[in-house]
């Protein structure tokens, strides 16, 4: 391990180079050296698996609605119940990284809800279904805990980056899932068991997965650069200290950039989550392809993750160091409106390999507009930072509940004609991030104020970072 240079002119014996905050100033891909790039992999991993266990049910929805005969009303109903679960989770999960740290939290999120995956063999009903839907839904407030553990990790200049690494890779396995689990469940009936049995056998994949990821968390992880335990060392990053919840939530909820971005998020993830949540279904019923074709179809949506959302991060980062905070602003802005262009253009294209062409080019611009949207994020508050991020997430989750409530549940439009529909509902949607404006970076169309910031959360010991992005804009 080489000694590197911090910021302060001090030694540290950190792999990575290090701000004054101990926080990386680079990437390291294929690095897992101890704190900052073995909680890269420890976030994404865990996140990942939640995202797997959570999109098995999509994946394998061809062959659950017939054998418990469930009607469409059924499972427009499941699928909200199972964004619902994961708003209410991700509400809560931003105050207790505050508190306890994304480690903790993570893991023991992922342990809770692990159950609810190998329940899936019990169920019977469609009000069970949905029920378990519901309940697995709640393990998605990891995506809060994997971009609290981020900020924690890097510094400002690449944290567009790694929080879009570290989404985009996780978001990965809302398509594995769609690739791996018919395949599972073909792999089972080919040994003689039934198709009763075999799709309930294969939920004990996700399940196991999910466990196995928690404890390593538990296990290898640093909550911050400092070491494991968050409570002990919070006051060594340079956060400002406060051990009421409610303070710190109210702190997080009177921010109206945080409202804006939960809004934003809900019309680019929320978007996300919706169509893959009905992609694998639109193509195996408008196109009467087979469940593995359709599966493979859907995978190719979501897998766009692993350098979209990334580049995303990319363009947030760089368009920062040449514009500042106009420039995270602008980039979001233009990008998430493409992509509702490309989302409304998706459902009017009647051919297999239009559509297709289509869904690819539109999946690279939503998800690139989420890693854009976690680009501003670390910047809202310092002291409530897990709120943000919870309030940001959730927008994701109720931005997928009411798409799905208006447009795909029950029969009032076609699938086409509600992916053309919630196109245009992005466009507008992406308007409010006009009215975003930073008292010390400026907005999209005014610059900073003069004299000393009037940010309350902007502390003494985070100056150059401030300083870094006055002099970019």
């Amino acid at each position: 391990m080489e000694k590197m240079e911090e910021s302060d002119g001090k030694q540290s014996t950190f792999f990575l180079p290090v701000d004054s905050n101990k926080k990386a100033t680079k990437i390291r891909l294929f690095s897992f050296a101890a704190p900052h790039m073995r909680a890269f992999h420890l976030a994404w991993i865990s996140l990942f698996s939640s995202f797997f266990s959570q999109f098995a049910i999509p994946s394998l929805i061809p062959i659950i609605r017939s054998d418990l005969k469930l009607t469409s009303t059924d499972i427009g109903h499941a699928g909200i119940a199972s964004f619902v679960g994961s708003i209410l989770s991700r509400l809560a999960m931003g105050p207790v990284c505050d508190l306890l740290g994304p480690r903790r939290a993570s893991a023991t999120l992922s342990l809770l809800t692990a159950p609810f995956v190998f329940a899936m063999y019990l169920v019977s009903s469609a009000n069970q279904f949905i029920l378990l839907r519901f309940l697995i839904g709640l393990s998605l407030a990891n995506f809060v805990a994997n971009q609290f553990w981020m900020s924690s990790m890097f510094s400002s200049n690449v944290i567009g980056l790694a929080n879009g690494y570290a989404a985009g890779w996780a978001t990965v396995g809302s398509g594995a899932t769609q690739l791996l689990m018919p395949l599972i469940y073909s792999l089972i009936t080919s040994f003689g068991v039934t198709s009763f049995r075999a799709w309930r056998l294969a939920f004990i994949v996700p399940g196991m997965f999910q466990v196995i990821t928690a404890l390593l968390v538990l296990a290898y992880g640093d909550d911050t650069p400092d070491g494991g335990n968050y409570r002990k060392i919070q006051g060594s990053i340079n956060k400002p200290k406060d051990n009421n919840l409610f303070s710190v939530l109210f702190h997080g909820l009177k921010n109206y950039r945080g409202w804006i971005l939960g809004l934003t998020y809900g019309y680019c993830f929320g978007v996300e989550l919706t169509v893959d949540t009905i992609i694998a279904q639109y193509f195996y019923d408008r196109f009467n392809l087979s469940i593995q074709i359709a599966g493979a179809i859907a995978t190719s949506f979501s897998l766009g993750n692993i350098v979209s959302r990334p580049f995303g991060g990319v363009i947030s980062d760089t368009m920062a160091q040449k514009f500042g905070m106009r420039g995270r602003l602008w980039s979001l802005w233009i990008v998430q409106s493409v992509a509702g262009l490309l989302c409304s253009i998706l459902g009017r294209v009647n051919s297999l390999y239009g559509s297709v062409a289509v869904m690819v080019c539109f999946s690279f611009f939503v998800q690139a507009a989420s890693g854009l949207t976690f680009g501003v994020v670390p910047f809202v508050s310092r002291r409530s930072l897990g709120v943000i991020a919870g309030m940001t997430a959730s927008g994701g989750t109720v931005g997928a509940v009411v798409t799905q409530l208006l447009l795909f549940s029950g029969s009032r439009f076609s699938k086409e004609a509600g992916i053309s529909i919630m196109g245009l509902m992005m466009i507008a949607c992406t308007l409010p991030v006009t009215m975003i404006y930073f008292p010390q970076w400026g907005g999209m169309f005014c610059g900073p104020r003069i004299g000393p910031s009037t940010n309350g959360d902007q502390d003494l010991s985070n100056q150059q970072n401030v300083k870094r992005e006055q002099e970019s804009s």
